[in-house]
């Protein structure tokens, strides 16, 4: 008589991120339909720059508006994550303000700070002391609809309220129907990446038990990159790398080409391509991949689908994001649980 065979343990995955982060398209439609016209927001003849205060995942929801609008604006757009604001924030100066708990310290404390100095003020929260300080101003709040369990699950209601502000302050013509766009294309690449046939299964079986090193070029490769790398540092707690590009042709490609340490077993180079790469940008990634595919276990290519910088970028982001959680699956990781973090917020805590 043969012994009935277990089925295999599922991987953990105790918070349920990977169907978090498939939902992206269908938060940021929420995002949509929740947030109309908004009512406080300043003038923008009176604005010289913009302000974007977020840590973290929040501060990455900015980077992603940031970069999405930046080819249409006309003033400065700037992310920062730290306790002071810089020196420059004056009442010329809207500041953006992202926490979906309200209660990021960094945050609230430059906040604060840049107010003091006269700068106008949106907050993006779901209550705490954010939104308890931007009531106080008269200061709009807008929502962060549908929030994952883990705020890096919340990218499409983090970054979507940042989006459509900026559009009505006359800062980001045509956001809405970009943001549009982009849930499209996540509807497609959704649908790819949860079939058999999945890119991300592809991509997490070529990089295998080795540490991405991830370039991209221009604000939408070099934004996706970024995101590429902390979404293996906290679903998959790996070492992983990024660089921009082309700046990393004057600096990092020399350490790979100069080396005396055999590094092809250990790290493996992903670009991230888009269309609105410059034509040297192209030219220069060819050029690495020919002077460092002996430094590389393997040199993979993802490139970019959609209509428009938002599509692009949050197309990177999803591949990047399921690639990662494909790979915590076959190693064993619970994506969710970010242990150390919360030990940190212990340890700092002066009581």
């Amino acid at each position: 008589m043969n012994a009935e065979v277990s089925p295999p343990t599922p991987p953990p995955d105790t918070l349920e991120m990977r169907q978090a982060m498939l939902g992206l398209p269908e938060q940021i439609e929420a995002s949509l339909a929740a947030i109309g016209t908004v009512s406080g927001l300043p003038d923008s003849a009176k604005i010289d720059q913009v302000l974007i205060l977020g840590m973290g995942d929040s501060g990455f929801g900015g980077d992603v508006a940031a970069a999405c609008a930046r080819p249409f604006a006309p003033l400065p757009i700037v992310v920062y994550g730290g306790y002071l604001p810089p020196s420059w924030v004056s009442s010329s100066t809207l500041v953006i303000a992202i926490s979906e708990s309200g209660t990021t310290e960094e945050t609230l404390e430059s906040l604060e700070a840049a107010v003091e100095a006269g700068a106008s003020l949106v907050a993006i929260t779901n209550g705490g002391a954010l939104e308890t300080f931007a009531r106080r101003v008269g200061a709009p709040v807008l929502p962060v609809v549908e929030p994952g369990p883990m705020p890096r699950a919340s990218l499409g209601s983090l970054a979507t309220p940042v989006m459509l502000a900026l559009e009505q302050i006359g800062l980001f013509p045509g956001a809405r129907l970009w943001i549009e766009e982009a849930v499209n294309q996540l509807r497609v690449r959704r649908d790819e990446l949860d079939s058999p046939v999945s890119s991300a299964k592809t991509l997490a079986e070529a990089i295998g038990t080795t540490m991405p090193v991830i370039y991209g070029g221009g604000t939408v490769g070099t934004t996706a990159a970024r995101r590429w790398k902390v979404a293996f540092n906290h679903n998959v707690k790996t070492p992983a790398f990024w660089a921009p590009m082309p700046d990393l042709c004057h600096n990092e490609l020399v350490g790979w080409t100069g080396s005396a340490v055999p590094t092809e077993q250990l790290f493996t180079q992903i670009q991230l391509r888009h269309e609105s790469e410059h034509p040297q940008t192209a030219r220069r990634f060819a050029y690495v991949e020919h002077q460092t595919r002996e430094q590389m276990a393997g040199v993979l290519s993802v490139e970019a689908n959609g209509e428009g910088p938002v599509a692009q970028l949050l197309d990177l982001v999803l591949i990047g994001d399921l690639t990662s959680l494909e790979i915590a699956a076959i190693r064993g990781v619970d994506p969710g649980p970010l242990d150390l973090v919360e030990d940190l917020k212990v340890w700092l805590d002066p009581q």
